[in-house]
């Protein structure tokens, strides 16, 4: 009669142990990596969040008042009430979610980086756009991603779909956002170079701006496109072989070049103060820490401003 081998527990033991390495790999994989980098670059410098410090709907409390003749009753508290002469309202702080559209550029322009140490810019882009969108989905709002055609929504769901599709671009990705109405009080958060033709950006930003948006440009840069730090012979590829140059002193264009790019980067400035926008610049050889903090501070500056 044939005999049946019973597994030794030596033979049993790496199959129960390897269960949970695999299933975290799987987990892991799944995750977008540039998530991860966004995730640790949040958690340094998480804000908390930000109340819009004024009355109106939402369960955070804020202060008591005096009861006044418009007041239902229903809004009195009474425990606080009875403490005193006065009939006392309790109000809360007006906590409803708003929506912020992003618009990561991630067009041939923008897959570029001079050194090893430094990130392309598109990947720089995609970290401060996740960040940035995690801070606010923790604050409980609504973000949304132009292009995919998908409406706003909150929570971690949201998140982990925008990573997916900011950490996979396409071969072919365009270098403008495209039109879309959006309702007031919306904010839009436009990450590029911004290195298209100034009338293309321009009209691009006027087309958003008047359609009720408030928004934030941050332009993204390599050290060696604001340095220029080419010497001797060069050659400077464009995107059709009729634009690519090549230099046999590059060192000598040097002060021409640096006029031209800062000139350019000021008229962007300019277009988005126009419409009451915010601009911001970024280094990739800076800290993404410093380009997140002021980004997250400006949008609440912006609302503050702005009244909620």
């Amino acid at each position: 009669m044939a005999s049946t081998a019973i597994p030794s527990l030596e033979t049993r033991q790496p199959e129960h142990w390897d269960r949970p390495r695999e299933e975290a790999e799987q987990l892991a994989s799944a995750l977008p990596p540039l998530l991860v980098e966004a995730e640790r670059l949040t958690s340094g410098i998480w804000l908390g969040v930000h109340g819009r410090r004024k009355a109106g709907i939402g369960e955070t409390f804020w202060q008591f008042r005096r009861y006044r003749v418009e007041d239902p009753s229903t809004a009195i508290d009474w425990r606080q009430s009875a403490k005193s002469r006065h009939v006392f309202v309790r109000e809360r702080e007006w906590e409803a979610a708003e929506t912020v559209w992003f618009w990561r550029d991630a067009s041939a322009s923008m897959r570029y980086a001079s050194l090893k140490a430094v990130p392309e810019k598109w990947e720089r882009a995609t970290v401060l756009s996740l960040a940035l969108a995690s801070l606010l989905t923790r604050a409980g709002e609504r973000i949304g991603l132009l292009g995919t055609g998908a409406p706003p929504s909150s929570g971690r769901i949201a998140l982990r779909r925008m990573a997916h599709r900011l950490s996979q671009p396409r071969e072919e990705e365009p270098d403008l956002p495209p039109d879309l109405h959006m309702k007031r009080q919306c904010e839009m958060v436009w990450i590029s170079d911004f290195l298209q033709p100034l009338d293309s950006i321009e009209a691009a930003l006027k087309r958003l701006a008047y359609s009720g948006a408030h928004g934030y440009l941050v332009q993204i840069i390599d050290p060696a496109e604001e340095d220029f730090p080419f010497t001797g012979r060069a050659r400077f590829e464009a995107r059709t072989i009729r634009d690519t140059a090549v230099l046999g002193r590059a060192e000598t264009v040097k002060a021409s070049y640096r006029r031209r790019y800062d000139a350019h980067s000021d008229a962007v400035g300019q277009f988005a103060r126009r419409v009451g926008w915010s601009f911001l610049r970024h280094r990739t050889d800076h800290s993404p820490a410093t380009a997140l903090i002021a980004l997250y501070g400006a949008i609440g500056g912006a609302r503050a401003q702005r009244g909620f």
